[in-house]
């Protein structure tokens, strides 16, 4: 159900967990849509960067769904790997969550200490209409390291692997509200809000 009541705001996404994470925390401001429940086509990504792919996403829910639109890129980043999974982090294996766990695990096999060091990324882009000539952009990063092994069952993506720094529990460990606090996204979108109240 929504609010008709608030501003509508698509999301740029098919992805179901970044869908939630953002409806946890902008529900209160705008009416929540994800792209999807438009019938919207899935934007071509052929940025070279978090922030390109994320304007390109924006840019044509925008367009197609004709009110705000709300976009991020996001991924995993491992500096020994020379920044993989990166921009691929969605399709690392070219299969699914369990087979981009498992490929990292592999690649990583010989690292040890500070070589398993990671950060997530998160850009998000906030487009006010088509033409507006300068979108709201921020960054959030989660830094920590890659463990050995998968555990938890929570979250999505690389999160059974991911150990935040600071931490014991892996990422998908954490409950939605825990992760939504602390997590990558929830820093760029606290930092987007700064903006819009600024």
């Amino acid at each position: 159900m929504t609010d008709d009541t608030l501003p509508r705001l698509i999301i740029a996404s098919h992805n179901p967990g970044k869908i939630c994470e953002f409806q946890a925390v902008l529900s209160d401001r705008w009416t929540i849509i994800p792209q999807a429940d438009l019938g919207l086509s899935e934007a071509e990504e052929t940025g070279s960067t978090f922030v390109e792919n994320a304007l390109i996403k924006a840019r044509h829910a925008c367009a197609q769904g004709h009110c705000a639109a709300l976009a991020d890129d996001s991924g995993l980043v491992v500096p020994a790997l020379g920044g993989a999974p990166g921009l691929r982090s969605a399709r690392y294996s070219g299969g699914d969550d369990e087979a981009n766990n498992a490929l990292l695990l592999q690649n990583m096999a010989t690292l040890e200490g500070a070589d398993r060091a990671a950060f997530y990324v998160a850009v998000v882009v906030l487009l006010r209409h088509t033409d507006d000539p300068t979108p709201l952009i921020a960054e959030g990063r989660w830094y920590g390291h890659i463990a050995l092994a998968l555990r938890g069952a929570g979250g999505f993506g690389y999160d059974p692997l991911f150990v935040a720094d600071g931490h014991d529990q892996h990422a998908a460990e954490l409950t939605a509200e825990e992760k939504n606090r602390v997590s990558h996204r929830a820093i760029a979108v606290r930092q987007l809000l700064d903006q819009l109240a600024a």
